[in-house]
């Protein structure tokens, strides 16, 4: 079927702040939109739906059918595929005036100038905070526009950060909000969450971007906005830059952007899916899942969520080996950590790269 842009983008021509010129404005912009999942799915679908000229995807992920419930881009059948290839081929079939492009790699310290370097504005839509981090310092260090997302069960979070300013300066950035990498959040994947927040957030992100692009309305910069989905309600926090370039490039210099849960973990308190496989079925074996709905292909004799644990109240039995799993390895680590500060002695090991990794 062959369409013209005055049919497709009849609707958001019509509006005065966007008319032939502003969608002209977004036609020649480019996105680079990181992370596929339930922000990045609605976000570059609905960038590309607007008329966004140029958008790259970018996800190292695979699809997993726990994705399904918020991530609605992704069909069955697509359990598996790259996240980004798979959502690349969704928005080509329907938007006819947006090049896609993706990639199946992940953002590094040693990429990151690489791929932002051609994009006018960045968006996050990942669920790493490490790499929110990443993103934002680069962002800042390349005076590149980021607009920011994240969840936290029925709580999300928006910003617009970086936008230079009248007087010369930038806004603030992500380090003015939260000015330390913290490895004691969980993700979606742990804390869980509803796919409703997921889509308002996507959409507020969205709306920040095409606000930017088409120079209209008011960005959100220099403040948080916090919108909480079970009470309806939404507060804004007002930040002031005091991460400024120089003091960020220092910080660049030695920050890793690993995860510190992950870089830090003793490997005497791991166990691989390997070696958990050799020892399944032992009488001695404690397997215990420290987030509840775990899908694990094995029962477990325990299910602790994270919240509610409290070593000093934790049972345990020295004659027993104890294995916490988690989804990737990381609150399950927690937890080992507690009970080994704790009974030193204890036999407890935490599965590495959680159940993800089985």
């Amino acid at each position: 079927m062959i369409v013209s842009k005055k049919q497709l983008f009849k609707r958001q021509i019509t509006l005065s702040e966007i008319g032939k010129v502003g969608q002209q404005k977004l036609q020649e912009a480019s996105v680079l939109i990181v992370g596929c999942g339930g922000l990045g799915g609605v976000i570059g679908v609905s960038l590309a739906a607007s008329g966004i000229g140029n958008i790259h995807l970018v996800d190292f992920d695979t699809i997993h059918i726990s994705n399904l419930h918020r991530q609605f881009f992704y069909a069955l059948d697509d359990v598996g595929k790259h996240k980004a290839e798979v959502l690349s081929e969704f928005i080509k079939k329907r938007a006819p005036f947006s090049e896609v492009t993706f990639n199946n790699d992940s953002i590094t310290k040693e990429n990151v100038f690489d791929i932002i370097s051609e994009y006018d504005v960045i968006v996050d839509g990942t669920d790493s905070i490490p790499t929110k981090y990443l993103l934002n310092d680069a962002c800042v260090l390349k005076n590149k526009p980021l607009v920011y997302g994240s969840l936290y069960k029925f709580d999300g979070y928006v910003s617009t950060f970086n936008i230079l300013k009248k007087d010369g300066s930038y806004s603030s950035n992500l380090r003015d909000a939260f000015p330390e990498i913290t490895s004691d959040i969980p993700n979606c994947e742990e804390a869980g969450t509803l796919n409703s927040i997921v889509t308002i957030i996507a959409a507020q992100q969205v709306n920040e971007v095409l606000k930017l692009i088409a120079e209209i309305g008011t960005p959100l910069t220099d403040e948080l906005l916090i919108y909480n989905s079970l009470q309806n309600t939404q507060l804004k926090i007002k930040l002031t830059s005091n991460f400024l370039k120089d003091r960020i490039a220092k910080l660049y210099k030695v920050e890793t952007y690993f995860n510190p849960a992950c870089v830090s973990q003793n490997i005497d308190w791991l166990i691989s899916a390997v070696e958990l496989k050799k020892i399944m079925g032992d009488s001695n074996l404690q397997l215990i899942a420290v987030l509840p709905n775990l899908k694990v292909p094995f029962k477990v004799d325990q299910t602790i969520s994270i919240e509610e644990f409290d070593v000093a109240t934790f049972f345990v039995d020295k004659s027993k080996t104890y294995v916490m799993i988690c989804q990737k390895g990381f609150t399950s680590y927690n937890v080992t950590k507690q009970l080994k500060e704790k009974y030193p002695t204890l036999n407890v090991l935490s599965l590495t790269g959680g159940i993800s990794s089985y």
